[in-house]
């Protein structure tokens, strides 16, 4: 038997839920047939992803839609499928075309991940997405919940799944106390999500529980009035909703500062490739300089053509400073070898179709804004 099937033989007794030890009677589909007639009359079924199903196109949004809303995935997604309409498509097209599809979504390791992982599909499995449980979870980005959730909508296999949104409905339903980012908790909730996952309907409940997360038992507000399972709700009940599910613990975030040197000749700026790993891997950007490598360059201290602003990771605060530098043509060449890494002269009129961080296409936004201002 699969390790996701739905079966309630392993539950342990509840070390981590308030509702001290539910049978497994209990817990066994106990929301199933209540969330699937609620998902017949009420759930979306007219996303782009929900069409034409085949497990790559699941693939491509799921990726997409983790920490993203879906109404700004759907152009994305759109515009991606446009461009790589199968993964043979995706695997042989170059990773700056990628990036430049997923400039805006942010997270952009998800779409270096993409590229490898299509990579790894026409190299070792002949072009054929995987449809073996173990072979989808080997493929870079992709997690026990993302796996299930391809082969499952995609294929109607019947493997559960535990994204934010089922998160949320099991830790009400059920109490489940604690952050789900807490292996424990997350372990306990796994246990509710695997028992309640039907075998012969897997596909047809995952997309029923994300809906329930997405629309019906939202962070805020939840519309407990119109939810199918309120009625057996221990946080309902309890009038507990916004202690469901436990909040990650506070932490004070790190500030870092950074100075971007905007060479700029015309209506053409130097970008840099950054390095294939790391913060903004492989995306196109300013020169980044510390403070003493500032004062080498001589740059006045003073007002700015753009202001600076702050950048916020999931781990710290980026507060950049952006620096015009204003070069003739003569000095072009001169510029560009200074620096090692791979670079272009990038046309704000003619913009190429390469993968840019938030940062970057901020102050090319503003760049653009000032040179159509100037030309009226």
């Amino acid at each position: 038997m699969s390790p996701q099937s739905p079966t309630n033989k392993n539950i342990p007794e509840a070390p981590i839920s308030i509702v001290e030890n539910i049978s497994s009677e209990v817990i066994n589909h106990v929301i199933t047939q209540p969330i699937l007639d609620w998902f017949a009359h009420a759930g979306r079924k007219n996303l782009p992803w929900q069409q034409d199903k085949t497990p790559y196109r699941v693939w491509i949004s799921e990726i997409m839609l983790q920490q993203t809303q879906v109404t700004t995935v759907i152009p994305y997604y759109q515009r991606f499928m446009t461009s790589f309409p199968t993964v043979v498509d995706l695997a042989n097209a170059e990773q700056d075309e990628v990036l430049h599809h997923w400039t805006g979504l942010g997270y952009y390791a998800r779409a270096r991940n993409l590229h490898k992982a299509a990579q790894m599909v026409r190299d070792q499995h002949g072009g054929d997405f995987p449809t073996e449980f173990e072979q989808v979870l080997a493929l870079p980005g992709i997690g026990r919940s993302t796996a299930g959730a391809v082969l499952s909508l995609s294929l109607n296999q019947p493997h559960a799944i535990l994204d934010g949104n089922v998160k949320r409905v099991l830790a009400r339903y059920f109490g489940v106390a604690g952050w789900p980012g807490n292996k424990k908790v997350e372990d306990r909730l796994w246990q509710f999500a695997i028992a309640n996952t039907p075998a012969d309907a897997a596909g047809y409940y995952s997309q029923a529980m994300m809906d329930m997360g997405a629309t019906m038992c939202t962070r805020s507000r939840p519309k407990c009035g119109l939810c199918p399972i309120a009625s057996g709700c221990f946080a309902r009940e309890n009038e507990k909703q916004s202690e469901f599910p436990g909040k990650k613990p506070k932490k004070t975030l790190p500030e870092k500062s950074v100075n971007l040197l905007i060479y700029k000749e015309g209506n053409k700026v130097l970008l840099q490739q950054r390095p294939p790993t790391g913060i903004w891997g492989g995306l196109w950007g300013f020169v980044e300089a510390d403070d003493k490598q500032l004062e080498e360059l001589a740059i006045p201290k003073q007002e700015n053509e753009i202001p600076g602003f702050r950048h916020t990771f999931s781990h710290f605060h980026l507060d950049i400073a952006p620096w015009v530098i204003e070069v003739d043509e003569a000095h072009l060449a001169s510029v560009s070898e200074i620096y090692d890494s791979p670079q272009m002269w990038y046309d704000l009129k003619e913009p190429a179709e390469v993968g840019l961080s938030a940062p970057t296409k901020n102050i090319i936004l503003q760049l653009s804004l000032q040179a159509t201002d100037a030309s009226k």
